[in-house]
């Protein structure tokens, strides 16, 4: 027990190391010294822009997942079963019963004796080809080709005519196949937390009674790594300048895609016109019956007044959609957030699009949306039937580089450094692929 008497007022009475106390005496009240009221906290955490993440786009939409065992992933589509012959004038071309067409650089593709249509309904049959250089035609009827305008002209070949007791056409068309290529990227984060860090306890419950700061910043870069794994594979783009960029190839994210060789608007869907263009162009294009369009808020706002003018019964909405995307389940549409709507035997199905809404993100950007055809697509090579989206990652002998996460440090189970810090590591190498972009659609702000 304590000696008492060897306490005096305010002070020890043996004070080795000289160091100070202070004097109850000139404080009034104990709050002087301590502060008995507890802070009034709300230790949970308000999600102030709500759920922010913004993956789970391709998956929804139907996108699979494939591994791969090189440095990129191939794929073969059909070029179309009717070529039409392509010509480059210099100058127009001279009126007559006969004309001569100048290929101007273009590949032949017409033989003798084929039929092919000009300036709209002409019909005029090839009765001599010169190289590589020019074909001559001959008008069906008795009557002057119209003369055809300087420029970039395509040309149907809708068939052929033969003579009694001719031979069989000498040349033949042979089918082909566009192969295409697409790099894998390699997308890479980390986060590191101080062992001191790493015990510290603070105000907000992060999730089962755990209150430990770090986690939070932990947690947020795991969703910031995989939100921008996502939007690579959405917005990246192949390494043109290379020389300047070293060592990366990059690789064709969707918007990419179809940029380059898919359809774009350059404005909003405003006008039961704009949309009617669209499904004139699908119809060029053999397009799906059904399309998940995601698109911003404009867009969305743009296509619900378009709906609900109902332009006399020429939009339908509701029963008269399909909903073979959704097992026929009108409900299931319902459920996913998609609104529907049909049009020319058409099927969109709407759904905002946070990605596009996003202030940090694609809100400033020039993208308004997607229309996604929701079918597989036949491969022309094996036959097989694919989705328009596929994931693409490296992946062999168990080792998968899909969504890898692994810790270095010398604590919480990490034993591979002498530092003082835990370091989280976080790297995926992907690639997606997009099967026939010519069916997909890209909205343009402008």
């Amino acid at each position: 027990m304590a000696n008492m008497t060897s306490v005096t007022a305010g002070t020890f009475s043996s004070n080795p190391n000289g160091i100070k106390r202070l004097d109850p005496a000139k404080y009034v009240d104990l709050a002087s010294f301590v502060d008995p009221s507890k802070p009034d906290n709300r230790d949970q955490l308000v999600k102030a822009f709500g759920a922010q993440g913004i993956t789970g786009f391709l998956q929804l939409v139907g996108a699979v997942k494939s591994a791969g065992t090189a440095d990129a992933v191939q794929w073969w589509e059909e070029v179309r079963l009717h070529v039409n012959q392509k010509v480059v004038l210099a100058s127009d071309t001279t009126a007559g019963k006969t004309m001569v067409i100048a290929l101007g650089g273009e590949a032949p593709v017409v033989r003798l004796n084929d039929v092919v249509l000009l300036s709209g309904s002409e019909r005029a049959i090839v009765t001599a080809i010169t190289g590589t250089t020019s074909f001559t035609v001959a008008n069906l009827e008795d009557a002057a080709l119209t003369a055809i305008a300087a420029g970039t002209v395509e040309i149907p070949v809708i068939g052929n005519l033969y003579a009694q007791g001719s031979e069989q056409p000498t040349e033949y068309l042979e089918s082909n196949v566009v192969k295409r290529t697409n790099p894998y990227m390699i997308v890479k984060e980390i986060f590191k937390v101080t062992g001191s860090q790493a015990t510290n306890v603070g105000w907000i419950d992060l999730g089962n009674g755990d209150y430990r700061w770090f986690m939070k910043g932990e947690s947020d870069t795991r969703q910031r790594f995989m939100d921008k794994r996502e939007m690579m594979m959405l917005l990246g783009q192949q390494v043109g300048n290379t020389a300047n960029i070293s060592g990366i190839d990059g690789s064709e994210g969707y918007f990419a895609a179809i940029e380059d060789r898919g359809l774009v608007t350059n404005g909003y869907i405003t006008e039961l016109a704009d949309l009617d263009l669209i499904v004139k162009e699908l119809d060029k294009q053999g397009a799906s019956s059904e399309y998940a369009l995601y698109v911003d808020r404009t867009q969305d706002l743009l296509l619900d007044d378009l709906v609900a003018k109902g332009n006399a019964g020429s939009l339908t909405a509701g029963v008269a959609t399909q909903y073979g995307a959704f097992n026929n389940s009108a409900d299931m549409a319902v459920q996913l957030g998609f609104k529907s709507f049909g049009r020319g035997g058409y099927t969109f199905h709407k759904h905002d699009w946070k990605l596009l809404n996003d202030p940090t993100l694609l809100a400033g950007a020039n993208f308004a949306g997607v229309a996604i055809p929701m079918a597989t697509v036949v491969d022309p090579k094996s036959g097989d039937r694919n989705p328009s989206l596929e994931i693409n990652y490296k992946s062999s002998n168990g080792y998968s580089r899909e969504m890898e996460h692994w810790l270095t440090g010398s604590f919480m189970g990490a034993s591979n450094d002498t530092k003082d810090v835990l370091q989280f590591n976080y790297r995926s190498e992907i690639a997606l692929v997009t099967r026939g972009a010519n069916r997909h659609l890209l909205i343009k702000k402008a």
